[in-house]
């Protein structure tokens, strides 16, 4: 029973057909391109996570977030922003990481691509070795055919003829066929020695087939076990970052189960409060009772005396500032 390796199951039963060897060469190529979008896709995925992370940053630095807030909540809030900044950071990093990841996935799929040319190009020389050979001893094999009938043809010549013809006829028809049976061994070893080259071609292609089944199929094994550990490791920084973002977020988390509501109230009242007095009830006052009121008062003030003597200035020639005229005192400016 044969095994499920490849040197055991991509054979043809056509000597010309390469269906098993490119077949395998198909699926290579299959997993190159397979690499090639792993790549682009951590390629796209870095950029996705560039421009996530310069947004988060750009949204920390430039948009307001309770900015008019007080002591505890102030403090936790300026460590939300700062936080989310930090988690922009992290994204950016990110970025620069999965581009990593894409190059070293590129640099894989390179060097496996040089490691194959060597085999490819000694499938290929076999290959047309063997094609060639093939052509050239079915080519061979004609030709003997052909001798053969030729000889054949000229044996049934000399039997039909031999008590008909003279004996120059006779001896015309023994040259030919001697000819033919020379012609007939000679196209026999030629068509022979074609077939043992062909037999050694065949031989060095069946051994090279086999180096080529176990080379790729190393190959293909290496692919599949570097393109699982690396969309591993991708997952593990993912799972990175989200371990780092929560450590941000946890400590966001602290700074508002630090935050007190009542140091809040009592540091807003201490910085704005305005006074602990409120204003006094406007009282009603009647409008006759105010033009009673208003009118004896002026009456009241009309006679009133004015209290002491009006003092009397002295005119006093050198002072430039007061001067007298008929008893009044001026000011002069």
């Amino acid at each position: 029973m044969k095994g499920t390796s490849f040197k055991d199951n991509f054979w043809s039963p056509d000597i010309n057909s390469t269906y098993g060897y490119d077949t395998i060469i198909h699926h290579m190529n299959e997993g190159r391109k397979n690499c090639k979008e792993y790549e682009d896709f951590l390629k796209e995925r870095a950029a996705i996570e560039e421009r996530y992370g310069k947004d988060l940053v750009s949204l920390g630095k430039k948009k307001p977030c309770g900015q008019g807030e007080l002591n505890t909540l102030k403090r936790a809030l300026d460590n939300f922003k700062q936080q989310i900044e930090n988690v922009g950071q992290c994204h950016i990093q990110l970025a620069q990481i999965l581009r990593d990841e894409a190059r070293k996935m590129e640099e894989f799929k390179e060097r496996q691509k040089l490691q194959r040319k060597k085999t490819e190009s000694v499938m290929e020389t076999v290959h047309k070795q063997k094609f060639l050979q093939y052509k050239k001893t079915m080519d061979a094999k004609k030709t003997y055919e052909q001798r053969c009938r030729e000889k054949d043809d000229a044996e049934q010549a000399v039997s039909r003829t031999a008590n008909n013809v003279n004996q120059k006829q006779q001896e015309k028809l023994f040259a030919k066929l001697a000819q033919a049976k020379v012609a007939a061994e000679d196209s026999d070893k030629a068509y022979q020695l074609n077939i043992n080259v062909l037999e050694k071609i065949q031989e060095d292609w069946q051994n090279e087939h086999i180096k080529a089944c176990v080379f790729f199929e190393a190959q293909e094994c290496d692919r599949i076990n570097y393109f699982r550990n690396t969309v591993w490791t991708h997952l593990n920084q993912l799972s990175q970052q989200c371990v780092s973002n929560d450590g941000m977020y946890e400590d966001v988390r602290k700074s508002l189960e630090q935050c007190s509501i009542e140091k809040d109230i009592d540091f807003f009242v201490e910085r704005r409060k305005t006074g602990d007095t409120p204003p006094a009830p406007v009282p009603y006052e009647n409008y006759y009772n105010s033009q009673k009121n208003l009118i004896l008062g002026r009456s009241q003030a009309a006679a009133a005396p004015r209290r002491g003597q009006l003092p009397v200035p002295t005119n006093i020639p050198s002072d430039r500032e007061y001067a007298s005229v008929d008893n009044y005192s001026i000011i002069q400016h």
